[in-house]
């Protein structure tokens, strides 16, 4: 089991929103925190991740209130926090946050300025959800920036987001949203390439010799019932070990990532499957409907049967 295709599939990494820029200088764009937004343009949402894909001219992009950095073509800036965050023609340059209004979705485009735009760029927001339990975005930055994605296998992104985004065709939404996915997941493979020894979080345990592995067997099996010993068997090292380096890099001992775990695959059922709670519970790991009832609830304030419908009865 690939662990970071796990969590992206557990969490629901699926839900996109797009619209195009064309931006002629000098412009300035501050959006406020996604949370303020989400319900506007995609409120069944839990969580959005903002993100500009810069397709022509130079623009600076970041966090509002802190440095920005220079983008140019194929260019890909991420706030998988959702934090207010700056795009402007110059570095520096700032707007009112509460004058943000909701860009219309694709075909159409948003227009900055009164003469020839000299910058354009896609912006887009995933949506994923964060509870139960989220690994990802707690080992990730609030700003991630990766430069020249057209050289890392994405050559047609650009392209075919535009062609997609302009012209509206038949099954687009379908197609932007595999297109963000692909983006975000080749963002996510970047980052993991470059992060520095001695990193700790979430993705620094996949690259780990013991964490890594140990992540792989929780997450092929999470209804296994298993035990430290098990486990460190598993990954040919000491439990005392696999403790002391799983702790480390993720936050949490294994045991108790596993529990958590369990909850976001349960949580992912109930809302995806009409699975009964006894047969989600059991496939995760609880042997009782009453026991696997309990510890949900303790997870997420709601008795399973409540999560299912509260999920399954949010506009969208």
């Amino acid at each position: 089991m690939d662990p970071l295709s796990d969590v992206l599939r557990v969490v629901r990494l699926d839900t996109a929103y797009f619209y195009a820029v064309d931006a002629s200088e000098p412009w300035s764009v501050e959006a406020p925190p996604a949370r303020r937004i989400s319900p506007k343009i995609l409120p069944a949402v839990e969580h959005l991740i903002p993100y500009h894909v810069l397709l022509a001219g130079r623009c600076f992009g970041g966090l509002a209130g802190e440095e920005q950095v220079e983008m140019a073509p194929g260019d890909v800036i991420v706030f998988p926090h959702g934090d207010g965050h700056v795009m402007s023609s110059a570095r520096g340059m700032r707007t009112d946050p509460s004058e943000y209004g909701t860009p219309d979705r694709y075909p159409n485009a948003v227009v900055l300025g009164d003469t020839p735009p000299t910058t354009s760029f896609v912006c887009g927001f995933l949506g994923c959800d964060l509870r139960p339990f989220n690994p990802l975005l707690a080992s990730l930055p609030r700003r991630m920036h990766m430069r020249g994605m057209s050289t890392a296998g994405l050559g047609a992104f650009t392209r075919q987001v535009t062609e997609e985004s302009r012209l509206g065709r038949a099954g687009a939404e379908t197609v932007l949203t595999r297109l963000a996915e692909l983006m975000f997941i080749e963002v996510l493979r970047r980052y993991l390439d470059e992060l520095a020894p001695g990193q700790v979080g979430w993705l620094a345990g996949l690259r780990d010799e013991t964490v890594g592995p140990a992540l792989a067997l929780l997450h092929a099996r999470p209804g296994h019932p298993w035990t430290l010993a098990d486990l460190a068997t598993g990954v040919s090292s000491s439990r005392s070990k696999l403790t002391e380096r799983f702790t480390l890099l993720v936050g949490q001992p294994p045991m108790q990532y596993l529990a958590q775990w369990r909850m976001q695959v349960a949580a992912n059922l109930l809302i995806e499957s009409n699975s009964k709670v006894a047969a989600v519970g059991s496939e995760v790991g609880y042997d009782s409907e009453a026991a696997f009832s309990r510890a949900f609830k303790k997870a997420t304030g709601l008795a399973p049967g409540a999560w299912r419908a509260s999920r399954r009865t949010t506009p969208s």
